[in-house]
C-alpha cells in the first residue's frame, strides 16, 4: 500500500518553517468556571482522537529530498505530552492571558512528536479558565481547524462518559520500506504527473471558458509583484510573539452590511483597514498608501466541508487573493465602498481559482524545488505583501467542555518571511473575534491596531443607525461599482496591471 504522503500544500508549511517562523495555527478559548479535573479532560480528548488520526501520527522524511514526507503512526504516542495544564499569575486578567499566549506560541512544535498541543489554563479572573490550542499548519487550514474545534468539543451541556481509547499504532515503516515506496513513486510519477495536470487544468476547469478564467486570475495575481511603500509593517522578525484581540458582534456587522451594503467580509476588512491606519498614525508614518494583504480563501466544496468531520478530512484546501486596504481614505463609508468594489473585482478576476490551479500544479515539484520556490516567495513578500487577514466562520451555537460553556474563542495565525503583523478573524455564537499576532520586538503596539479595528466597525455602525445614509451602498455589492468614489476604479485597475 502506498505511503500516506503529505500533499504539496501541507508539505509547504513544513518547508516554510525555520528558526523564527513557526508555522502553527491555533485558538484561544475562554470557558466558564470552574475548570474540569485534568484527568476528565484527558479522558475526553482521548475518546475523540479517533476522529482526528493525524493527531497520533508523525512526519517522516524520506531519504533525500525527492519526494514529500509521509505520515506514520507514532508508536510511542502519549497523550499526557500533548495535553498540558498551567495557571495565570494574578490578577489573571486579559493582559496576563495575552502575555502567556504569546509565550506559548513562540515555541515551535517538536517535529519528533505529533504536531499539536492543548494547554488548559486556570486562574482567570471571575473563576473562568482557558484552552489554548496549537496545531501545525501542515495538519489543518483555518476552515478544517474550525471543524476540528467543533469535533473536540460538545454541542450540548450534558455529556456522556468518554469512550475507551483502544487505538493501536500501525507498524512503523522501515527505512528500506520507505526507500522501496519512494522508488515505486518514481515509477508511478509519469502517471501522477498526468493526473496532476488533469487536476490543475480540468478540475475545476471543465471547459475552455474555465481555462480563460484561470488565465485572467493569473494575470491579476501578477499585480502583487508591485512593491508597496516601505514601512515598519515589514522587516526582519524574531522567534518571539505578542498576541492581542479585538471583538465585535455578528449583529453589528450585519447591521452595517444591510444599511451600507457590501459583504460580511467587506465590513470586516473595512474595520481592519481603520486599525492599520490608526497604527501607522501612532507610529508617525504616512498613511497616503495602501496596506497589501493576502486573504486566504477556502476552495473546499460544500460537500467536502460537510464530510470533513465524519471522514476525518482535516487537510489544507486553501488558495489566496491579494487586496489593497485603502488606509489613505479617512471616511469609513468611502473606505467600505472601495473595499467592496475591489473585492468584487477580485472575485470576477478568478484570482482564487488561479491560485488553486497553481497549488494543483505543485504536485509536479519535488519537495526540494517546492521548498526553494517558497523561499523565493518569502523574499518577494518583503516589499510586496504587508500582512495576512484570514476570516474563518465558526459555529454559531454554544459549545461545551464537560458541561462548561465556551464563552469566547479567538484565532491565532503565524508570522512568516518579513511580515510582522497578521490578523485572523473567527466568528462564534454571535461574536466576531479578531486575533492579532505581532513580532515581539517590532510590534509591541498591536493593541492600537485592535482598538482601531473595533473603532472602525463602530464608526460604520453609527452611520448605519443614522436616519439618512447619503453615501450608503444600500443593498448588494453590485451598486458599489457605480457609486464608489472616482479613485476606486483606478485603484482596482492598477491592481490588475503587471
Amino acid at each position: 500500500m502506498p505511503a500516506d504522503r503529505l500533499s504539496p500544500l501541507d508539505a509547504s508549511f513544513l518547508s516554510l518553517e525555520d528558526d523564527v517562523s513557526h508555522m502553527h495555527i491555533g485558538s484561544v478559548a475562554i470557558f466558564e468556571g470552574p475548570a474540569p479535573p485534568h484527568d476528565d479532560i484527558v479522558a475526553m480528548i482521548a475518546g475523540k482522537l479517533r476522529h482526528v488520526p493525524r493527531y497520533r501520527q508523525l512526519v517522516r522524511r524520506l531519504p533525500g529530498t525527492v519526494l514529500r514526507p509521509v505520515w506514520v503512526d507514532d508508536p510511542h504516542f502519549n497523550i499526557d505530552y500533548h495535553v498540558r495544564r498551567t495557571a495565570l499569575p494574578g490578577p489573571g486578567g486579559e493582559a496576563e492571558l495575552r502575555r502567556l499566549v504569546g509565550r506559548l506560541m513562540s515555541q515551535p512544535l517538536d517535529r519528533a512528536k505529533p504536531l499539536w498541543e492543548l494547554w488548559f489554563i486556570e486562574g482567570l479572573e471571575d473563576g473562568n479558565w482557558a484552552m489554548v490550542a496549537k496545531t501545525h499548519h501542515s495538519l489543518v487550514d483555518g476552515v478544517s481547524g474550525a471543524e476540528l474545534l467543533a469535533t473536540m468539543l460538545d454541542a450540548e451541556r450534558t455529556y456522556s462518559k468518554p469512550e475507551p481509547d483502544e487505538w493501536q499504532a500501525e507498524p512503523t515503516p522501515s527505512p528500506l520500506e520507505l526507500l522501496a515506496d519512494a522508488a515505486a513513486g518514481v515509477l508511478r510519477s509519469p502517471l501522477e504527473q498526468v493526473r496532476a495536470a488533469r487536476a490543475a487544468m480540468l478540475v475545476p476547469l471543465h471547459t475552455i471558458a474555465g481555462a480563460q478564467q484561470v488565465a485572467k486570475g493569473l494575470l491579476n495575481m501578477a499585480g502583487v509583484l508591485r512593491p508597496t511603500p516601505r514601512s515598519s509593517l515589514n522587516g526582519p522578525i524574531g522567534p518571539h510573539r505578542r498576541w492581542a484581540w479585538a471583538s465585535v458582534s455578528v449583529d453589528e456587522i450585519k447591521t452595517v452590511r444591510h444599511a451600507l451594503g457590501g459583504t460580511f467580509n467587506d465590513v470586516v476588512l473595512a474595520g481592519i483597514t481603520n486599525g492599520f491606519r490608526r497604527l501607522l498614525e501612532s507610529r508617525d508614518e504616512p498613511v497616503d498608501r495602501v496596506v497589501r494583504t493576502m486573504v486566504p480563501v477556502s476552495v473546499r466544496s460544500r460537500d467536502e466541508s460537510g464530510r470533513a468531520v465524519g471522514d476525518s478530512v482535516f487537510n489544507n484546501k486553501v488558495s489566496a487573493m491579494f487586496a489593497d486596504l485603502p488606509v489613505d481614505v479617512r471616511g469609513p463609508v468611502s473606505r467600505l465602498q472601495m473595499i467592496s468594489a475591489q473585492m468584487e473585482g477580485l472575485k470576477e478576476s478568478r484570482e482564487a481559482l488561479a491560485g488553486q490551479a497553481l497549488t494543483s500544479m505543485a504536485g509536479f515539484a519535488p519537495s526540494m524545488l517546492l521548498s526553494l520556490g517558497l523561499r523565493v516567495a518569502t523574499n518577494i513578500s518583503q516589499r510586496n505583501l504587508n500582512t495576512i487577514t484570514t476570516n474563518v466562520p465558526g459555529p454559531q451555537l454554544p459549545l461545551y467542555v464537560r458541561g462548561r460553556q465556551m464563552l469566547k474563542a479567538f484565532p491565532y495565525v503565524p508570522l512568516w518571511g518579513s511580515i510582522r503583523i497578521t490578523v485572523a478573524i473567527f466568528s462564534y455564537n454571535g461574536q466576531v473575534n479578531f486575533g492579532v499576532t505581532g513580532d515581539y520586538d517590532t510590534a509591541s503596539d498591536i493593541d492600537v491596531l485592535c482598538r482601531g479595528i473595533e473603532r472602525g466597525i463602530h464608526e460604520l455602525l453609527d452611520t448605519s443607525r443614522s436616519r439618512e445614509h447619503p453615501l450608503a451602498l444600500r443593498g448588494s455589492t453590485a451598486p458599489a461599482k457605480k457609486r464608489a468614489p472616482r479613485r476606486a476604479a483606478p485603484r482596482r485597475a492598477k491592481t490588475r496591471r503587471t
